[in-house]
């Protein structure tokens, strides 16, 4: 059977693509500067310890509040989606007593491990984005277990999760206005503040970030186009 037109393009382009970042990897430019040293030496009036949470919370803050505005995208995405068939079953739970008592094992030192990856991000590897990848975690198992996140249930629920959805770009957005208010540059920290403002930030973070990972799991179209067109021809023609 011949690969169709649009097939073929499509691998032409793929190989084109794949070319190019291996030359740009393979014949990449010396870098200009050391940045490293560069972080070693302004790193005193970063706020946190740790070279990446520097990099990523103060001096490339930007970039990182960004990331997070795409995925809050890729959410509203998936809310789109979900609401285009919302009439597909929901395989979402499995009644397993077993699952059950693991979990309430399980989730206790789950938010630990959260916790102290947000507390440790300062000082060492971790930060918002991992706390917030174990939190989602917990909260996958939960729903895969059949527990009801009873708090985000009905359109109060939903109005509270899109807030916390925001919260953590809201805070990073408030944080630069507040730079800016003060005679900063846009998300430029003060030295005395800069920890106690990256702390808040990554808190709010953190739950963003938990409920976004959280968020594309539990939105994923509840049928296929496959299992969808298999249903169609299972259906009687009338």
């Amino acid at each position: 059977m011949k690969p169709r037109l649009p097939t073929l393009l499509a691998a032409i382009a793929s190989l084109i693509v794949t070319a190019a970042l291996a030359f740009a990897v393979l014949e990449r430019p010396a870098p200009a500067e050391n940045l490293p040293q560069r972080v070693s030496q302004h790193i005193a009036d970063a706020g946190a310890a740790h070279p990446i949470t520097a990099v990523l919370l103060d001096f490339r803050s930007v970039d990182t509040l960004l990331e997070v505005a795409v995925l809050l995208v890729a959410v509203v995405v998936a809310l789109a989606l979900r609401e285009a068939q919302p009439d597909g079953p929901d395989r979402m739970g499995l009644d397993n007593p077993l699952l059950r008592a693991v979990m309430s094992w399980l989730l206790p030192l789950m938010l630990l491990v959260s916790a102290y990856l947000l507390w440790a991000g300062a000082t060492r590897p971790g930060g918002a984005f991992q706390a917030g990848a174990v939190l989602a975690a917990a909260g996958v198992l939960l729903r895969l277990a059949g527990v009801r996140l009873g708090g985000f249930a009905g359109t109060g629920g939903a109005t509270r999760l899109r807030l916390l959805l925001v919260l953590g770009p809201a805070a990073f957005v408030a944080v630069g206005l507040g730079t800016q208010l003060g005679g900063r540059a846009f998300l430029d920290y003060p030295p005395a503040l800069a920890g106690g403002l990256i702390l808040v930030i990554e808190l709010a973070l953190t739950l963003s970030i938990a409920l976004a990972l959280l968020s594309l799991f539990r939105l994923a179209p509840p049928q296929s186009d496959v299992e969808r067109l298999a249903e169609r021809r299972r259906r009687p023609r009338q």
